[in-house]
């Protein structure tokens, strides 16, 4: 069987360098800039490197990948075949031609042959057919790879924020960190399934359609594609303008989401100092900044696919004037000027495409770059190998000792400098001082959230940036000053401190310890009670009983108080004192504290200054020097807040 691809005659130039000239106006459609971005070496734009690396995502999947290209291929092989098996029909109508080529044997004749034409048309109807069908294959596999792609990404996205150290959430908005794990993955994974399948399908039709069209009439081709570059640099032009819109519309949806996050956590301290107008203000004036980054990205974006129908219009123009004259020459025949204006017109769609997704592909490069800042960022420094003398797992007495440790957030402003304690197992070691010497600063460094600077931690002799982070933490019991409550029961809050799987009755006898049960069982379904961070059917005092509770399921050889009963009433946390004698007994305690109950029976008690230890001794010792820790006292360092009693 012949499939007749030639043409009446070839003219023009052979060999039109078409292929480039497709990937260049694809590229710039889509806001690149084309093989050349300016001076020769000059490195490709944040556009490129992160289009580059998110399609490199993909790499897992190549074969499946390679599957979609085949089927696209498929597709847009007999996409272009159509166009010339319509062509050959209207030849078959209008009388043929002498030199007219024979399509899938059916030869051209005079008059009108209709049962030539009606096979013509049939094997039209198969070839569209088979088209529709590969194209549907096509997107349902593309869907399948991008649903891997973006699952990967947010598996990767999550280590990473597990693996990020706590002085990089510190140092930025945890709303914008969530909008980079949530808003701009979503925004990924939306744009490349509405675009990737479609650039795919419309990237083959086009090759196809270039290759068929050069091989019919070289003139005609390049009439075409004379206005390619055109469409180029007109889409180019408007996508770069629109890339730095979406991405200040990505940057001021962080801000506004940061924004939005924070004031929802802090409604009733908004509502009690009556800042509700000034919170309103501060986001309009976010939500305004993102209305106009996006009106701006997309009103630009929007120009790009009327620039490229005008500039379609000029080429079907074109094809029909210089067609028309080489018809009138004898030259071409009637049916190869209708399939050339097919052919133009498919080759319009998918550059039309390219400019159509362009807001979307544009949105999703912002979001990636976002996100791949996230991925980028330093990561905490990984755990020892065995091999380099790690920590060896054995039973951990307790014991904890500072030795001349040094540390800074900010190099230019020194904090603890030249630091040691020790703390040995079955002692409550005090840590007292103003606010800002570093006390807190200490549970940080021992639990690993910073590295020290200087000097060195040990926990039973082992220098505990040689143990596992998961390790060291295992051993250590905290109850922090901030508290967190995740979305679940009561019972499930406080089985959270436990690694192992716990009872009902051991849940219940934690928080009886912890002074809990009484409370818990007012609440309207007890244990089984749903509460989150924001709960608001308990108090701040009930959620930090939640945490000492998981303190006592926890059972680690070391216990790490900072601030633990800051939000208790007097009695309540006399109480929970009590109970924590019992928790603290045979364990290494270090307690963080501003509260004179909390500390007036420790063993040793620490008075911080300047980051240095500038006191230590019992209460009663230290009261009695007349000291740091006495102008602490006296300054309302006692139970009740206020006034200091009487030296004992």
């Amino acid at each position: 069987m012949y499939l007749g691809f030639r043409p009446v005659r070839r003219e023009g130039v052979p060999g039109v360098a078409t292929g480039r000239t497709l990937a260049d106006a694809a590229l710039v459609a889509v806001g690149g800039n084309g093989s050349r971005s300016g001076p020769k070496g000059r490195r490709p734009t944040t556009f490129r490197r992160t289009a580059i690396r998110l399609l490199g995502l993909l790499a897992p999947r190549r074969r499946t990948v390679l599957l979609a290209l085949a089927l696209g291929a498929a597709s847009a092989g007999l996409t272009a075949l159509g166009p010339r098996l319509l062509g050959h029909a209207t030849d078959l109508v209008v009388g043929g031609s002498p030199g007219a080529p024979a399509v899938f044997g059916v030869p051209a004749a005079s008059g009108v042959p209709f049962g030539a034409v009606g096979r013509v048309l049939c094997w039209a109807l198969l070839v569209y057919t088979g088209a529709a069908v590969c194209a549907l294959l096509q997107a349902r596999v593309t869907l399948r790879v991008i649903g891997h792609l973006v699952h990967d990404l947010r598996a990767r996205v999550e280590r990473k924020t597990a693996h990020l150290p706590l002085s990089h959430l510190d140092g930025r908005p945890r709303g914008d960190t969530l909008s980079r794990a949530t808003h701009d993955v979503d925004n990924i994974a939306q744009s490349l399934q509405q675009t990737l399948g479609q650039l795919v399908g419309s990237t083959m039709t086009a090759v196809g359609v270039v290759v068929v069209m050069s091989w019919t009439s070289p003139l005609l081709t390049l009439v075409a594609l004379v206005t390619v570059p055109l469409s180029g640099t007109v889409a180019a032009r408007l996508a770069r303008r629109a890339q730095r819109q979406f991405k200040a519309q990505r940057a001021a949806m962080g801000a506004l989401t940061g924004y939005a996050e924070e004031t929802y956590s802090g409604h009733a301290l908004v509502t009690v100092f009556d800042h509700r107008e000034q919170a309103e203000r501060r986001f309009a004036r976010h939500n305004g900044d993102f209305h106009r980054a996006s009106l701006k990205a997309q009103y630009l974006s929007g120009l790009i696919p009327v620039a490229m129908a005008s500039v379609a219009s000029l080429t079907f123009v074109l094809i029909a004037v210089v067609g028309g004259l080489r018809v009138a020459a004898g030259a071409l025949t009637i049916g190869t000027v209708q399939a050339f204006v097919q052919y133009a017109r498919l080759l319009g769609q998918p550059l039309g495409q390219f400019a159509g997704t362009a807001n979307l592909v544009q949105s999703a490069v912002a979001s990636a770059e976002r996100v791949f800042e996230l991925l980028d960022a330093e990561e905490e420094p990984p755990d020892p190998r065995p091999a380099a003398g790690a920590w060896t797992p054995r039973p951990v007495r307790g014991q904890v000792v500072f030795d001349r440790v040094r540390f800074s957030y900010d190099p230019e402003r020194p904090l603890i400098q030249d630091l040691s304690l020790t703390a040995g197992p079955g002692t409550t070691t005090a840590v007292v001082g103003p606010t800002g010497a570093g006390k807190s600063t200490l549970v940080n460094l021992l639990l690993r959230f910073h590295e020290v600077q200087g000097g060195r931690i040990l926990l039973d002799g082992t220098d505990i940036s040689r143990m596992p982070r998961g390790e060291l933490r295992r051993h250590i019991c905290t109850v922090l000053q901030d508290t967190w409550l995740f979305t679940g029961t009561v019972a499930e809050n406080i089985a959270y401190g436990s690694r192992r799987e716990v009872t009902r009755e051991q849940i219940v006898a934690a928080a009886r310890a912890a002074r809990l049960d009484r409370l818990v069982r007012t609440l309207p379904d007890g244990y089984d009670t749903l509460i989150s961070e924001h709960a608001t059917q308990i108090s701040a005092g009930e959620k930090q009983l939640i945490t000492i509770a998981r303190a006592f399921l926890a059972d680690a050889p070391v216990l790490v108080l900072d601030e633990a009963t800051s939000s208790l009433d007097a009695r309540t946390e006399a109480l929970v004192q009590e109970a924590m004698r019992e928790l603290r007994a045979g364990r290494t305690s270090l307690v963080v504290a501003h509260r004179l109950a909390t500390v007036r029976d420790a063993d040793a008690i620490l008075v911080m200054a300047d980051g240095r230890i500038a006191e230590r001794g019992r209460h009663a010792e230290l009261l009695a020097a007349g000291g740091v820790y006495t102008g602490l006292y006296e300054a309302g360092f006692s139970p009740s807040g206020h006034s200091a009693p009487e030296r004992t």
